[in-house]
Protein backbone atom coordinates (compact mmCIF):
# COMPACT_ATOMS: atom_id res chain seq x y z
CA UNK A 1 0.00 0.00 0.00
CA UNK A 2 1.42 3.41 -0.81
CA UNK A 3 2.37 5.83 2.12
CA UNK A 4 -0.08 8.48 3.17
CA UNK A 5 2.25 12.08 2.94
CA UNK A 6 -0.44 13.62 5.02
CA UNK A 7 -1.96 12.56 8.31
CA UNK A 8 -4.90 14.16 8.18
CA UNK A 9 -5.68 12.45 5.27
CA UNK A 10 -4.13 8.93 6.81
CA UNK A 11 -6.68 9.82 9.84
CA UNK A 12 -9.75 10.26 7.56
CA UNK A 13 -9.27 6.52 6.13
CA UNK A 14 -8.88 5.26 9.73
CA UNK A 15 -12.00 6.95 10.81
CA UNK A 16 -14.22 5.37 7.99
CA UNK A 17 -16.07 2.19 8.88
CA UNK A 18 -14.54 -0.91 7.95
CA UNK A 19 -16.63 -1.56 4.96
CA UNK A 20 -15.61 1.74 3.45
CA UNK A 21 -12.31 2.43 4.44
CA UNK A 22 -11.48 -1.46 2.37
CA UNK A 23 -13.46 -0.37 -0.51
CA UNK A 24 -11.85 3.61 -0.32
CA UNK A 25 -8.05 1.82 -0.32
CA UNK A 26 -9.04 0.04 -2.71
CA UNK A 27 -9.74 2.72 -5.31
CA UNK A 28 -7.04 4.88 -3.78
CA UNK A 29 -4.93 2.33 -5.30
CA UNK A 30 -6.47 2.36 -8.14
CA UNK A 31 -6.32 6.32 -8.46
CA UNK A 32 -2.39 5.92 -7.97
CA UNK A 33 -2.39 3.32 -10.48
CA UNK A 34 -3.74 4.58 -13.41
CA UNK A 35 -2.49 8.68 -12.42
CA UNK A 36 1.35 6.75 -12.76
CA UNK A 37 0.35 5.49 -16.21
CA UNK A 38 -0.85 8.89 -17.37
CA UNK A 39 2.49 10.99 -17.82
CA UNK A 40 0.05 14.59 -17.77
CA UNK A 41 -1.53 13.68 -14.25
CA UNK A 42 1.38 13.49 -11.90
CA UNK A 43 1.51 14.80 -9.91
CA UNK A 44 -1.66 13.80 -8.09
CA UNK A 45 -2.12 15.63 -5.33
CA UNK A 46 -3.89 13.96 -2.56
CA UNK A 47 -5.95 16.30 0.00
CA UNK A 48 -9.10 16.69 2.14
CA UNK A 49 -11.96 17.75 0.15
CA UNK A 50 -15.49 18.47 2.07
CA UNK A 51 -13.56 15.98 5.19
CA UNK A 52 -13.00 13.24 2.35
CA UNK A 53 -10.01 12.22 0.66
CA UNK A 54 -9.47 13.46 -2.67
CA UNK A 55 -7.05 13.37 -5.61
CA UNK A 56 -6.63 16.20 -8.04
CA UNK A 57 -3.94 16.25 -10.71
CA UNK A 58 -2.84 19.89 -12.57
CA UNK A 59 -5.33 19.47 -15.61
CA UNK A 60 -7.91 17.04 -13.97
CA UNK A 61 -10.70 17.45 -12.23
CA UNK A 62 -11.09 16.47 -8.25
CA UNK A 63 -11.75 12.88 -7.63
CA UNK A 64 -13.07 12.57 -3.49
CA UNK A 65 -13.76 8.87 -1.91
CA UNK A 66 -15.70 8.10 1.21
CA UNK A 67 -19.13 6.40 2.06
CA UNK A 68 -22.68 7.34 1.02
CA UNK A 69 -25.59 7.02 2.31
CA UNK A 70 -26.93 4.57 -0.50
CA UNK A 71 -24.16 2.45 -0.40
CA UNK A 72 -20.68 1.49 1.50
CA UNK A 73 -18.12 3.35 -0.37
CA UNK A 74 -18.27 5.77 -3.30
CA UNK A 75 -16.22 7.42 -6.24
CA UNK A 76 -17.31 10.78 -6.66
CA UNK A 77 -16.07 13.12 -9.06
CA UNK A 78 -17.34 17.15 -9.83
CA UNK A 79 -20.48 17.21 -10.24
CA UNK A 80 -20.76 19.68 -12.99
CA UNK A 81 -17.74 18.16 -15.13
CA UNK A 82 -18.56 15.51 -17.92
CA UNK A 83 -16.76 12.76 -16.18
CA UNK A 84 -19.44 10.91 -14.81
CA UNK A 85 -21.82 11.51 -18.15
CA UNK A 86 -19.25 10.42 -20.23
CA UNK A 87 -18.92 7.43 -18.09
CA UNK A 88 -22.30 6.45 -18.15
CA UNK A 89 -22.19 6.39 -21.96
CA UNK A 90 -19.72 4.36 -22.45
CA UNK A 91 -20.26 1.72 -19.59
CA UNK A 92 -24.31 1.99 -19.55
CA UNK A 93 -25.91 -0.13 -16.85
CA UNK A 94 -22.83 -1.39 -15.68
CA UNK A 95 -22.84 0.54 -12.16
CA UNK A 96 -25.02 1.83 -9.62
CA UNK A 97 -25.06 5.53 -10.30
CA UNK A 98 -25.91 8.93 -8.13
CA UNK A 99 -26.71 11.28 -10.62
CA UNK A 100 -23.86 13.26 -12.31
CA UNK A 101 -21.59 12.75 -9.56
CA UNK A 102 -21.09 8.96 -7.97
CA UNK A 103 -20.61 5.33 -8.66
CA UNK A 104 -22.09 3.53 -5.56
CA UNK A 105 -19.95 0.70 -4.24
CA UNK A 106 -21.43 -1.97 -1.47
CA UNK A 107 -18.02 -4.37 -1.87
CA UNK A 108 -14.21 -3.76 -2.89
CA UNK A 109 -14.92 -6.58 -5.66
CA UNK A 110 -17.12 -4.75 -7.79
CA UNK A 111 -14.67 -2.49 -8.63
CA UNK A 112 -13.11 -2.97 -12.35
CA UNK A 113 -10.06 -1.99 -12.96
CA UNK A 114 -10.61 -1.29 -16.87
CA UNK A 115 -14.24 0.49 -15.81
CA UNK A 116 -13.25 2.65 -13.04
CA UNK A 117 -9.57 3.08 -14.15
CA UNK A 118 -11.39 4.43 -17.34
CA UNK A 119 -13.38 7.12 -15.01
CA UNK A 120 -10.14 7.75 -12.94
CA UNK A 121 -8.59 8.88 -15.82
CA UNK A 122 -11.23 10.77 -17.49
CA UNK A 123 -11.08 12.29 -14.51
CA UNK A 124 -7.06 12.97 -14.09
CA UNK A 125 -6.41 14.60 -17.16
CA UNK A 126 -10.40 16.24 -17.52
CA UNK A 127 -8.44 19.78 -18.74
CA UNK A 128 -6.17 18.24 -21.59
Amino acid sequence: MRRFDDPAVAAAFEAFPEATRAGALALRALVFETAGSLPGAQPVQEALRWGQPAYLAPKGTTIRLGGHKAASFALFVHCQSRVMGDFTSAFPGEDRIDGNRAVLFDDPDQIDATRHGWLIARALTYHF
